[in-house]
């Protein structure tokens, strides 16, 4: 079968499955099901983020073995997110910053390999949800020099929305209990975005409420019913009940406190050698932080729940350089609190540093699972979630 015809039968067999017409997503509906329980107007869903297309440069993605995808479902979790870096599917001159003209010279075969990931999830009963990492104008990330900001630039809000429109296109037959959107990863403002150090904070409101609501309006005109999810301000973690009069879902982070979450992490720590050890409950100069702080933290999360705002964290965990048990001890903690509030989650990755599999600890006895490395104690924490 041709990479095309094989597409064509993705959306067609997708279009059966939100009709009610496959068994395969089993899982999803029981999540579905479940919301009646909860006053949280989304499934807890609970999971992995799959990383294949997270870099902008199209070979610099982790790629999702198959047995991955079914290990998760037979495991007993029913999400995956998949952030996308937009330049990953885009057929552009790499050897130069990327041009204005060029944000939307979609590369078909490689949306193609969107196509295949989602259809392999979506076959094992996951709900994914897709979400773009990078979007024109903005990563929270530095490595690729945008040509414009997201936050501030109508052009750039264009091709954002326009990115938003072929996606929705694409996937229109596609149940929302099959798949959602996330519309942009972790929103910030840095005093330099180039520059990963650099500081900065939450992106202005009413910037950030203009760029939500044109790509909201823009999926609901192509499938009215599609379930969209904003992500929480400020990289992630602040709440925004100014948006909830949106039709939006929000996302919130599994990272507080940062400390013990990116322990030692390159990317946050210009000299990890310095950073100071971390234990939990963590001791932050004369307070003690532990799961009290926790519920503190998610308690504006919490309040969107009872507002009728749907919740989910979407991605969440601890780098391989906390030590082990400090690591399952906060968050076993995280996770309690999580499930006390109905809020599902979505671990950073299933397969790497932050993953149940060759995360690369020191201090874990890894369990051979058919050739990976299976950190044993760590799924089993998330399976009593479950």
């Amino acid at each position: 079968m041709s990479t095309l015809d094989s597409r064509r039968d993705f959306i067609k067999k997708s279009a059966l499955l939100g009709a009610g017409l496959s068994l395969a997503g089993t899982t999803s509906l029981q999540a579905f099901a479940e919301v009646a329980k909860s006053k949280n107007k989304l499934p807890a869903w609970k999971g992995f983020n799959l990383l294949d297309f997270f870099s902008h440069d199209p070979t610099g993605g982790r790629p999702t073995k198959p047995e991955y995808i079914q290990w998760i479902a037979d495991w007993g979790f029913d999400f995956v997110r998949i952030p996308i870096s937009y330049p990953s599917y885009l057929d552009i001159d790499r050897s130069r910053p990327i041009r204005p003209d060029e944000v939307l010279n979609f590369d078909e075969s490689r949306l193609e390999k969107v196509d295949e990931l989602v259809e392999g999830c979506i076959a094992q009963g996951l709900h994914v949800s897709l979400n773009l990492h990078r979007a024109p104008g903005f990563c929270i990330n530095a490595g690729f020099l945008e040509p414009y900001n997201l936050w501030k630039d109508k052009e750039a809000q264009d091709a954002f929305c326009a990115h938003w429109e072929m996606w929705a296109t694409r996937y229109k037959g596609i149940s929302q209990k099959k798949l959602s959107f996330d519309l942009i990863n972790e929103p910030y403002q840095r005093v330099d975005p180039n520059d990963q150090y650099s500081p900065g904070g939450p992106v202005d409101l009413m910037d950030y409420r203009r760029v939500a609501e044109a790509a909201l309006d823009t999926i609901k005109a192509v499938k009215k019913s599609r379930l969209i999810i904003a992500d929480g301000n400020g990289g992630g973690g602040t709440a925004m009940p100014e948006l909830a009069d949106l039709d939006l879902a929000q996302s919130c982070r599994g990272y507080h406190p940062f400390p013990i979450s990116h322990y030692k992490a390159g990317w946050v720590y210009k000299d990890p050698s310095t950073v100071p050890p971390v234990d939990w409950p963590l001791t932050q100069g004369e307070s003690i932080l532990g799961i009290d702080n926790i519920r503190e933290y998610y308690a504006p999360w919490k309040a969107l729940v009872d507002q009728g705002v749907g919740v989910h964290c979407g991605e969440c965990g601890g780098y391989n350089e906390t030590p082990h048990g400090v690591f399952l001890s906060w968050f076993g903690d995280v996770l309690a609190v999580l499930k006390e509030y109905g809020i599902g989650f979505g671990i950073w990755e299933f397969s790497g540093s932050f993953g149940v599999l060759n995360s690369g600890r020191k201090d874990v006895e890894y369990e051979d699972w058919y050739g990976e490395k299976l950190d044993r104690k760590f799924l089993e924490l998330l399976r009593a979630q479950l």
